[in-house]
């Protein structure tokens, strides 16, 4: 389940967006290594399309003695783990540009499901009852827009169901929108029990 138009757009957008921000890539490459030891990418066991697993690519903003398979808005002390430019990066998430090289791949899309973590159980079974896990995931999708950490796993797979049933173009460019709007306030992150409460 996964229209041509999609893909043709997901290919041409990720271009057009890693050529020109090549110049923002090497400074943050550069930013990563400089501040803190490791890899300048961190890899991540997540759920693909018909459940298929798949390594997805982010610039790497936590110490490399972080837990690996849980997201941080469960960590308890998430800022004793996450590193200086790692803060900088995911209040921007600018951590999130190497995702373009995945849906180059053809792993993820544009817009869909963010794909769980393989041991999210419980997120994946919920998905399955609205064939959520039968499309592309994405690097923002319905359910970014409309609460994203802090919705329950039933509510979160019940809007992600919503996006496969009624999937378009237009539903795409809304939520391409919306999802800037919801960065540049910083809506619906939790990172820890320090997460600041939605005004």
């Amino acid at each position: 389940m996964f229209p041509v138009w999609k893909r043709i757009f997901d290919v041409s957008v990720s271009l057009a967006i890693i050529v020109t921000l090549a110049p923002i890539y090497l400074l943050l490459c550069i930013f990563i290594k400089l501040d803190s030891p490791g890899p300048i990418l961190f890899k991540q066991r997540r759920i693909g399309i018909w459940k298929r697993e798949f390594h997805i690519l982010k610039f790497r903003t936590m110490k490399i003695d972080a837990p690996k398979d849980m997201p941080t808005h469960l960590l308890e002390k998430p800022d004793a783990y996450i590193t200086r430019s790692g803060k900088f990066l995911r209040k921007t998430s600018l951590d999130e540009l190497p995702q373009f090289l995945n849906i180059l791949k053809g792993e993820m899309s544009l817009i869909g499901p963010r794909p769980a973590l393989w041991n999210q159980f419980d997120l994946i079974e919920e998905r399955d009852k609205y064939q959520a896990n039968d499309v592309l995931p994405g690097l923002t999708g319905l359910a970014q827009i409309n609460g994203r950490d802090e919705l329950p796993i039933e509510v979160k797979a019940k809007i992600d169901g919503g996006y496969v049933e009624h999937m378009s173009t237009m539903l795409d460019l809304k939520i391409m929108v919306w999802t800037t709007v919801y960065v540049f306030r910083r809506e619906g992150v939790k990172e820890g029990e320090k997460a600041a409460p939605k005004l």
